[in-house]
């Protein structure tokens, strides 16, 4: 099969050819029709996770899929050969990545039915960053009436949790660039009046307490400088941060910090799909590339492309 991979880290993504991997006892063999990129895939290529989770060479990238169940493993129930499927590969190491023609994922967790309605492009863009925006805004309790600060507003993540906050009934703050990214983001959603959009290269706290004088209830540190995003907090404000920030950083103010580590689960996965397919929620994917050309993908999320690039894999 095809599929991006490293041979070392730091090292460039490129697309070889490896052996079609077996699924082992509760495992899945999905054949991928789409997968697309995240912030760890990027760090893992520079090298940044070396000595934080263990690396298999020859590594193949990519958490996020949707395709064909192709093979089951010993002991797999609830799934048969033919079903379509979407998650995110769920293993205590890099390396048994998405971004190839096939991947083995367990059967018990980060999979879920594909269903009706929702394009394989886009389920191949919902899982990891999905997961996320969710974890993240219930880790903060995130209420109606509230406001929420979305720093890194932008990518993946940023632009499922615009939409989700706003459906929550939250004035959402979301920090971008001026032109594309701000466009992008002020598109998401038919909840414009709830949503204000700053540029995170001005004062970003002249315009946050422009909207919000008081500070806001909480944030989401997607991007950015943790001791300015807890200064723009309330007393007894929450913040969750999907950068290995935790409440250390923050011991001297009065707010709380959630460290997210992103759980996508069945549960998850089943209630983002329904919401994508009733028109609820928006897959923002912005730029497709084929398998072949993955390594152009990288280049253009490492450039700050808008919402999510996927990869059409077969």
């Amino acid at each position: 099969m095809r599929a991006v991979t490293v041979d070392s880290v730091p090292g460039a993504p490129a697309v070889t050819e490896l052996d079609i991997p077996r699924p082992e006892a509760g495992e899945l063999l999905v054949k991928v029709g789409a997968a697309s990129l995240n912030g760890i895939d990027i760090a893992t290529a520079a090298g940044y996770l070396q000595g934080m989770m263990e690396h298999r060479f020859p590594l193949v990238f990519g958490g996020d899929f949707a395709g064909t169940v192709e093979a089951l493993g010993e002991g797999v129930d609830g799934f048969a050969v033919g079903d379509a499927v979407f998650g995110a590969v769920m293993k205590p190491f890099l390396g048994a990545g998405s971004l190839a023609e096939y991947v083995v994922v367990p059967a018990g967790h980060g999979v879920a039915p594909l269903p009706a309605g929702l394009a394989v492009m886009d389920a191949g863009a919902l899982g990891v960053a999905g997961a996320t925006a969710v974890d993240s805004l219930d880790a903060v309790a995130l209420a109606e009436g509230e406001t929420v600060l979305i720093s890194g507003a932008g990518g993946g993540v940023g632009s499922l949790a615009v939409q989700l906050a706003a459906a929550r009934g939250a004035k959402v703050i979301a920090t971008a660039r001026p032109g594309a990214q701000t466009d992008f983001l002020t598109g998401l959603t038919d909840s414009g009046t709830r949503i204000h959009v700053v540029d995170f290269t001005g004062d970003l706290e002249s315009q946050v307490r422009a909207i919000a004088p008081d500070g806001v209830d909480t944030a989401l540190q997607l991007a950015g400088d943790i001791a300015q995003l807890s200064g723009l907090l309330r007393a007894g404000g929450r913040i969750a941060s999907t950068l290995g920030v935790t409440q250390e950083a923050v011991k001297d103010l009065d707010v709380t910090v959630h460290t997210i580590m992103a759980d996508p689960n069945a549960s998850t996965l089943t209630a983002l799909a329904e919401q994508a397919v009733s028109g609820d929620l928006r897959v923002p994917v912005t730029a497709t590339y084929p398998l072949d050309r993955a390594t152009e993908a990288f280049a253009a999320f490492s450039s700050g492309a808008p919402g999510k690039i996927a990869v059409a894999c077969s």
